[in-house]
């Protein structure tokens, strides 16, 4: 936490920033339990106060589709989050955003807040002296509109296709990103036509999920104002690769890397074995969390380079968990890669649970099986029974009743997050399986 006096300096620093700028209105971002970015607006004159007390508002906005709790909320700006939006006009006047920590009215931290539960997870794994470092890669689509699935480009991976609009869409939005203090490292064009990659500098846990609802709204809004559509639907168009979110991951002690071993196979330390592990051993509970849509399991098919099997390996990209080769001198950039997630999750969650995973392997002192080099997908079914190899559920219903049962994922989530997202979930499964299909009526309605 940071001290007063820290607190003071930043509030002092972002009222300058504000009148300088000449910022009439600054928005107040919050993310709802399904990691949709919530906000509302208070004018520069309330600023201070806002710093201050926090702003009220109604939480059932946080609940998702399932509202539970629709008592007030006092929203309360974090002042490290301070950033000017770069797509707003400031000929006039300037429009900044914060991040907001949700409390309840009396000021405590409110257990429905995506945010407050990833500090909470963050605070176990810092209890026990590490701090959870990722980086996502998160992949998405442009279209022509979002009605359609009409592709800008018909570009294939790391494709240098023509300077057409896609490309300058991509060039638009890492400057945009940047401007707004979030660093890119690589950007590039994905497998599938128009699809693309933007990947986030490697930081801490909390700054990249703030970071992601950023850089998703980012990708959409840039679109938007070139008149396309952008999306990050984990699976928009059969018969082609469907869009994730690998997610990077390491921790450290210090400045030093704990998944680091100069004597460990792959270079990996007993505590990364560990955490390898606890993913292993828990992925099939924290799926649902990872990938909360019904879409999101339309991706996680065999033969679109999406993981379904339950392994890991260094050089196999067909599994769950991948190590990226370690090169002399790069100690700090030892991780490992966790393969399944989309990039339509909630970011806080999604963290939270990995995490979670991780360290439960590390308490356990779980150690993982040996490596599947080998192409899992090519392997027969007797095959990857005789190896252990175990799937990921496959479908919104199936891996619900997965995290139900999940202790882990409830201590993670706490009781207000777990239980409103399997609402939330339940009634996105119920609508899903009275609906009658396109496939449905094409397949059935002729011959029935």
């Amino acid at each position: 936490m940071p001290s007063k006096d820290k607190k003071a300096e930043s509030k002092e620093y972002i009222l300058k920033m504000a009148k300088e700028n000449d910022i009439k209105f600054i928005h107040m971002w919050f993310t709802d339990i399904l990691g949709m970015l919530k906000s509302f607006s208070i004018n520069i004159d309330e600023l201070e106060g806002a710093f201050d007390e926090g702003m009220g508002f109604d939480g059932s906005s946080i609940e998702g589709f399932a509202r539970i709790d629709e008592s007030d909320m006092v929203a309360m700006p974090d002042p490290d989050t301070f950033k000017l939006l770069p797509w707003r006009p400031r000929e006039h006047h300037a429009v900044a955003r914060m991040f907001c920590d949700i409390l309840k009215p009396g000021g405590e931290s409110f257990d429905g807040d995506p945010r407050y539960v990833l500090k909470r997870n963050l605070k176990k794994a810092a209890d026990l002296g590490f701090t959870y470092y990722v980086g996502p890669e998160l992949e998405y689509f442009y279209f022509k509109d979002s009605k359609s699935t009409e592709y800008l480009d018909a570009g294939g991976y790391f494709d240098l296709t023509p300077l057409d609009a896609a490309n300058d869409l991509r060039r638009e939005t890492i400057i945009t990103l940047e401007q707004m203090g979030i660093g890119i490292e690589y950007s590039h064009h994905e497998v599938a036509p128009s699809q693309h990659e933007i990947d986030m500098r490697y930081t801490d846990a909390l700054t990249m999920a703030d970071s992601v609802m950023t850089y998703r709204l980012v990708v959409k809004q840039v679109a938007m104002n070139q008149g396309v559509y952008a999306t990050f639907m984990p699976k928009p168009v059969f018969g082609v690769n469907g869009s994730g979110m690998h997610v990077h991951q390491s921790l450290f002690k210090g400045d030093r890397n704990a998944f680091f071993d100069p004597k460990g196979k792959y270079y990996l330390s007993k505590i990364a074995r560990n955490y390898v592990a606890g993913l292993l051993k828990y992925a099939p509970e924290i799926t649902a969390i990872n990938n909360q849509w019904i879409n999101s399991y339309k991706r996680l098919v065999p033969g679109y380079e999406a993981p379904v099997y339950l392994s890991w390996a260094k050089r196999n990209r067909s599994d769950l968990i991948r190590v990226p080769e370690y090169r002399p001198g790069r100690e700090k950039a030892t991780r490992i890669e966790f393969r399944s997630p989309d990039p339509a999750c909630n970011p806080y969650l999604c963290f939270s649970v990995m995490l979670a995973a991780g360290l439960k392997g590390i308490e356990e002192g779980l150690e993982p099986p040996e490596p599947i080099e080998k192409n899992v997908y090519e392997m027969t079914e007797e095959q990857r029974n005789a190896l252990g190899i175990r799937t990921l559920p496959a479908s919104l219903s199936e891996a619900i009743q997965l995290t139900e049962k999940s202790k882990l994922v409830k201590e993670a989530l706490g009781d207000h997050v777990f239980n409103a997202f399997i609402q939330n979930k339940k009634v996105e499964w119920d609508q899903y399986r009275v609906n009658v299909t396109k496939y449905e009526l094409d397949k059935y309605l002729p011959i029935l």
